[in-house]
């Protein structure tokens, strides 16, 4: 009679929704760390000005902004002084745009690693999330300085709120609806390469559909309304300059309303990535 062979792991995949690619990257967690660092080390290595252009970006796009859309197109800015409203809105948007960006092709252009040993695929996307946090933050400091040179410099008067506590919510929403909206993207563009063409475009539409350039107040009467509130960043966005700023409109329930639409998206993400994981080698 034949004996039943014994193993110490096996490995299949979730056809299903499963919080089990979670518990996996957990155990490879160390992994993850190479993967972030990666990620930092080789972003800017055979550049010129190496990190500076964490500094550089922002600033150029700020004084793009103050004069296409400030002195061109006189567009508001709620009385708070261009540079910081333009830089308070590039600061939070650079680092959902940047996530959602690589998270959605992260798949298709590490194609050459999976074919080779086995890991679990979520890492990729989840390192990504993690080393753009050190670029969020770089440029979170050169927005604070600023905001601090201008109001013992210039004299800008402001009330710090306590929706400033709210600052860590603001990026883990941010974080989540990229890595929900990009796993989403990453998967289907394994077999519709299409996608990837779109999505740098369809993240610059989506800044306009976004108060990055223009304040809440200015479109709550208008026949955009709708779009412009249904779109789940503009809580974030607003709330971070209500928190810094002392500007802009706050909403409980807008914010809800983001947590509520990052959960669906996350849901979503891990559902279809489940479904999707076992013809990844196939496909990309």
């Amino acid at each position: 009679m034949q004996q039943e062979e014994s193993w110490s792991y096996t490995i299949h995949s979730h056809s299903g929704f499963s919080f089990a690619s979670l518990t996996e990257a957990w155990h490879y967690r160390d992994l993850l760390w190479m993967f972030v660092k990666r990620d930092i080390v080789t972003n800017y290595k055979q550049t010129i000005l190496g990190p500076l252009w964490f500094f550089i970006q922002p600033i150029l796009t700020t004084a793009m902004f103050m004069l296409i859309f400030n002195r061109v197109a006189k567009l508001p800015t709620d009385q708070v002084p261009p540079v910081l409203f333009y830089l308070s809105g590039i600061t939070a948007w650079n680092y959902f745009s940047e996530c959602l960006v690589k998270t959605s092709t992260t798949f298709k252009d590490n194609a050459y690693i999976f074919g080779k040993v086995y890991f679990p695929r979520l890492i990729l996307p989840l390192s990504l999330i993690l080393s753009n946090l050190l670029k969020f933050a770089i440029q979170f400091g050169l927005f604070i300085a600023v905001l601090l040179f201008y109001i013992f410099c210039r004299g800008f008067q402001i009330h710090l709120q306590p929706y400033i506590l709210l600052t860590p919510v603001l990026v883990f929403l941010m974080a989540g609806i990229a890595l929900g909206s990009g796993m989403i993207i990453t998967s289907l563009t394994t077999k519709y390469r299409d996608l990837s063409f779109l999505v740098q475009f369809s993240v610059q539409l989506l800044m306009y559909a976004t108060p990055v350039i223009y304040p809440l107040s200015t479109v709550i009467n208008s026949r955009y309304k709708i779009l412009i509130l249904a779109n789940p960043l503009t809580p974030i966005v607003e709330t971070f300059r209500v928190a810094f700023l002392g500007k802009g409109i706050f909403s409980w329930s807008a914010l809800g309303y983001s947590f509520l639409v990052m959960t669906i998206l996350l849901l979503a993400g891990f559902y279809i990535f489940n479904k999707t994981e076992r013809s990844f080698t196939d496909t990309v």
